[in-house]
């Protein structure tokens, strides 16, 4: 349905820094929240971070102290800022938003994903 479109990602030499971004379109808010996944080929896609609408963050594993996940609000827009960069994180980066569904649950949406390089 493309409601989310990423950007941000790049090549970046270890312990460089990338601040990923990523737009949610439409007039419905993600009101269950979003998060950023990542998902190196031949792989699982893997949770990295998530937030509420209300701002509550967490963060897995090896992303907490390095990684910081925000938003805009009323830009309806996500960021995740990519610091001490390592060259395991190289891989695919995924938005997330999730929507609120009747009678209840939320649906999932995702971004195209974006390209996130660590390397020297």
């Amino acid at each position: 349905q493309e409601q989310l479109v990423e950007s941000g990602g790049g090549s970046v030499q270890p312990g460089g820094s990338l601040k990923l971004s990523c737009v949610v379109s439409g007039n419905t808010f993600p009101d269950c929240g979003m998060a950023w996944y990542r998902q190196v080929p031949g792989e699982e896609r893997k949770l990295v971070s998530t937030i509420q609408r209300d701002g509550t963050t967490r963060y897995i594993g090896s992303a907490q102290g390095r990684f910081t996940i925000s938003q805009d609000n009323a830009k309806k827009t996500l960021y995740l800022q990519m610091n001490s960069l390592k060259t395991e994180d190289t891989t695919l980066y995924y938005c997330a938003a999730d929507f609120r569904r009747l009678p209840s649950g939320c649906r999932r949406s995702w971004g195209q994903g974006t390209q996130v390089t660590v390397s020297s």
